[in-house]
């Protein structure tokens, strides 16, 4: 056999390993999950309990700032432990994200941190059960609310374009949103109508 000569060098190819592309997935799915379940919720309670501060008894002696960022800081920090907590149960069981089994062990286990940490053994065992009712329920609630906020969303808004989603405005609204084909109609309406007031102009003079 003839030896290769050194002048024919061949560049090795690179093989991307289904576990880069794998992992690259299941990282984005994780961030999917902590932005969706945990982060997004963590924030709205925060908002939430920024705005029960505004209202509370207590703003005319601390102050409506004090308050509020004190509401807003107990709420954010209760939902994060607890979202944290139904999501660590989740993963932990290999479970499905509406699993509401998740939610009563995160919850029971959450309060049961927050309350030890709060009030000792009592508050522990008060706090575990008012976690767990309160964030099933919660949590039950969305689910069945969930289809019917979308199905709401998708009567409101209509798909005339694939790229672009426009507001559906009732029938009897005067302002309405017009396709190309309904322009083209209207534009074709209006010379009709132009046309024919020029011509009973001319019949007159």
């Amino acid at each position: 056999m003839a030896p290769s000569s050194a002048g024919d060098e061949t560049t090795p190819e690179v093989i991307a390993s289904p576990s880069s592309s794998s992992s690259s997935s299941s990282s984005s799915s994780a961030l999917d999950v902590w932005k969706n379940r945990i982060i997004i919720p963590t924030l709205v309670a925060g908002i939430g309990g920024g705005g029960v501060g505004l209202i509370s008894k207590h703003r005319k002696v601390h102050g409506v700032a004090k308050m509020s960022a004190t509401y807003a800081a107990n709420f954010a920090i209760v939902t994060g432990c607890y979202c944290g907590a139904r999501e660590f149960v989740r993963v932990s069981r290999t479970g499905k994200p509406d699993d509401l089994f998740n939610s009563l062990i995160g919850g029971f286990g959450s309060g049961a941190i927050l309350g030890r940490l709060q009030g000792g053994p009592v508050a522990a065992a008060r706090y575990s059960v008012i976690f767990a009712v309160v964030g099933t329920t919660v949590d039950y609630a969305a689910l069945k609310t969930k289809p019917l906020l979308r199905n709401f969303y998708n009567s409101l808004v209509g798909d005339s374009d694939k790229s672009q989603q426009w507001l559906k405005l009732p029938e009897w609204s005067p302002i309405q949103v017009l396709d190309e084909e309904a322009l083209a109609a209207k534009r074709a309406r209006e010379e009709q109508i132009y046309r024919s007031v020029r011509n009973l102009k001319k019949e007159e003079t």
